[in-house]
């Protein structure tokens, strides 16, 4: 819990010193689901990888935001695409998204995460 507290703090400052930095936009599923369907777009499970084996959204890579190596992974994503996240709930996410808009990238971030989309009975890949 220290490390994320330490994480949260340091992208504190670094949203202070970039200009619009941390900026995403949360969708909801209808919305999520078709902005990840243009190719441009990553999707990207930012949930535990016993999480993500439970079951996932098509298509979606994990990157467990939990991990001490989040943003080593997360600099690996394409700075040209859009990155699409989702959680369990949406918090993790919201906190994902901004980690990665303050990195420089495009994000869009499921709302109500991997529960609302399965509430909204929408596919899942095992």
């Amino acid at each position: 819990m220290n490390r994320l507290k330490r994480i949260l703090v340091a992208l504190g400052f670094c949203t202070a010193a970039v200009a619009n930095a941390g900026e995403f936009t949360s969708l909801s599923v209808t919305e999520f689901a078709s902005a990840i369907k243009n190719d441009s777009v990553v999707v990207v499970d930012v949930r535990t990888p016993a999480e993500y084996k439970s079951g996932y959204i098509k298509g979606a890579q994990n990157i467990d935001m939990k991990s001490a190596d989040f943003q080593t992974e997360a600099a690996k994503l394409d700075k040209k695409k859009k990155i699409a996240v989702y959680c369990r709930s949406g918090k993790r996410s919201k906190i994902a998204a901004n980690a990665l808009a303050d990195m420089g990238y495009m994000v869009i971030e499921l709302n109500s995460g991997m529960l609302g989309w399965q509430n909204a009975s929408m596919p899942v890949e095992k």
